[in-house]
């Protein structure tokens, strides 16, 4: 049996290969739109649109989405670098949650899930923030950065799974499989 991640992520891919588990990548076709909702609800309703937009009956397949959440409002993937300076900025000496919706379809059941893990972020000046942003590296980023790559310097600290930070919660997903599908944790 072969997972299929419906995501074009490299984070996810190399989460998925740390962790020993065989997949295939299909991009999905799922069109993501942010209303204005509670970050949970907007995480797992993109998770699964995504898993669905590929899935196929006999399969297994994966949907995952990620946001950050501070205060009720939810940050997704900046749109240029003021958007990410604002962001960061935002984020600056809080505590902020990364949340990514799970959605595992096939088997014997449908399972949408979440996952919640705490982010402090270091009191950041702008010079800080500014460096930050012309390295580029919170392009394509929810809450604009990358906490394994030069965004680990933003960090103070992280209560919680990090590899849900980095983009795909790992224990959450490794429980779902145990208990869904867990030929798929057996190692060679």
């Amino acid at each position: 049996m072969t997972l299929v991640l419906a995501s074009t992520s490299p984070q996810r891919r190399a989460i998925l290969e740390q962790l020993g588990i065989a997949f295939e990548v299909v991009p999905p076709s799922y069109v993501e739109g942010d209303p204005p909702e509670e970050g949970a609800v907007l995480v797992r309703r993109h998770a699964e649109g995504k898993a669905r937009s590929v899935h196929v009956d006999g399969r297994l397949t994966l949907g995952v989405d990620t946001a950050v959440a501070l205060e009720g409002r939810v940050y997704g993937k900046p749109s240029g670098p003021k958007a990410a300076a604002r962001m960061l900025g935002e984020l600056s000496g809080r505590t902020h949650a990364v949340v990514s919706g799970v959605c595992l379809l096939g088997g014997l059941h449908d399972v949408v899930e979440h996952e919640l893990t705490g982010v402090t972020f270091r009191a950041l000046g702008a010079g800080t923030i500014a460096a930050y942003v012309a390295s580029g590296e919170w392009r394509d980023r929810a809450g604009g950065y990358a906490v394994q790559g030069l965004g680990a310097r933003l960090v103070r600290g992280i209560e919680g799974d990090y590899l849900n930070v980095v983009g795909l919660p790992g224990a959450l997903l490794v429980d779902l499989l145990e208990r869904h599908a867990p030929k798929l944790l057996e190692t060679a």
